[in-house]
């Protein structure tokens, strides 16, 4: 909402006998577009951004939700999907920030995310994903066939991401190299490599991937 003008501006009368100010007249309307500049470009990440950090320079962690091995959340009204600086498929940082299990930490990494078959253990059912999958379809005003996606976990199971809707994305099959489905899956994956053996920190990990997935593994040094 514009500010209301301060009495004795340009855009009301002046009073008698009253000296008006011009010059801190706008310097006060310059402060308050420039709040209002700032205020409206809060909260939404752009392509090539940097992963935000604590006072002392470390990564910030992501949000967390429980993970129960069922779809959370709701699913967006509409979305709008952005383009890395090398053209490939973003999400949209408002519906899909990406959001973590509060399960998994750094501390039990050996026991959750690194431990062989941990992610079948809470993957949800193909019927609540596939209900979710159609509805952010709609959401990202997506029109190919089903197949041609796959709902995505921004934060993969594998770096202890959540199975809330705002983690979930349809990410369109680009198919890179024989056997592989997606060009993400081979970032995750080598993250996850880099994270068990510990080269990199689980929060890194998940930052870098939920800011862009494009950019992750050069931004960590990981070959992907």
């Amino acid at each position: 909402m514009t500010p209301r003008p301060p009495a004795g501006s340009a855009d009301t009368p002046a009073r008698t006998g009253k000296h008006r100010r011009p010059a801190r007249r706008r310097c006060r309307l310059a402060v308050a577009l420039a709040i209002l500049l700032a205020a409206s470009g809060c909260g939404r990440a752009t392509a090539g951004a940097t992963p935000a950090t604590t006072a002392n320079g470390s990564p910030a962690a992501v949000a967390t939700t429980p993970i129960t091995g069922h779809v959370t959340g709701a699913a967006p009204s509409s979305c709008h999907e952005r383009a890395a600086v090398d053209g490939r498929p973003l999400p949209d940082p408002t519906c899909t920030p990406g959001v973590a299990s509060a399960a998994v930490t750094q501390a039990n990494i050996a026991q959750t995310i690194c431990r062989p078959g941990y992610t079948a253990t809470i993957r949800p059912p193909v019927r609540e994903s596939g209900q979710l999958k159609r509805k952010l379809m709609a959401a990202y005003h997506e029109p190919g066939a089903l197949g041609d996606y796959e709902l995505d976990h921004l934060i993969s199971l594998e770096l202890g991401g959540s199975n809330d809707a705002a983690n979930l994305w349809p990410e369109r099959n680009d198919h890179p190299r024989a056997g592989v489905i997606n060009s993400k899956d081979l970032v995750e994956n080598a993250l996850h490599t880099d994270v068990c053996s510990g080269r990199v920190t689980l929060v890194q990990a998940q930052q870098a991937i939920a800011t862009d997935w494009t950019t992750a593994s050069a931004r960590l040094g990981v070959a992907a």
